[in-house]
């Protein structure tokens, strides 16, 4: 990456204790504790943390993508993201699923701005080859 990037916004964290710790962000608005995948902890756990991020992120590059497309998109859509944590021989990866419903918008209008959305979602091009994804209309 040689192009100088414009930095817009930098989220700054402070995390102890890994997966059995806490994580609080320098403006104060993040403060959660952290809990093992699947355990029975208080807390949240970085692929919940990731998924809920990617989703919020991919409805805004699907804003830009329905914008350049004149399409309003409707109020009641949604994004589930499901982050997995796998194993294998070779230690740990993720992989994730992404739901889109975009009611009342036609099949072909909804793919497109998917697609578009998937090409310039940071979340998703942080992920494009690194990990298997699958997006979904439903």
């Amino acid at each position: 990456m040689s192009e100088k990037l414009k930095v817009l916004y930098t989220g700054k964290t402070h995390t102890t204790g890994g997966r059995d710790g806490a994580s609080h962000s320098s403006d104060g608005r993040l403060d959660v504790k952290l809990s093992p995948p699947g355990t029975t902890g208080q807390g949240t756990n970085p692929e919940q943390l990731f998924a809920a991020g990617w989703s919020a992120c991919f409805i805004g590059a699907m804003g830009f993508a329905a914008s350049s497309l004149k399409v309003a998109l409707p109020t009641d859509l949604a994004v589930d993201t499901e982050v997995d944590l796998c194993s294998s021989t070779g230690g740990y990866s993720l992989q994730a699923r992404l739901d889109v419903k975009l009611p009342g918008i036609d099949h072909d209008t909804a793919r497109a701005i998917v697609d578009a959305a998937h090409q310039t979602c940071p979340y998703s091009k942080a992920t494009r080859g690194n990990i298997n994804v699958t997006i979904n209309l439903v």
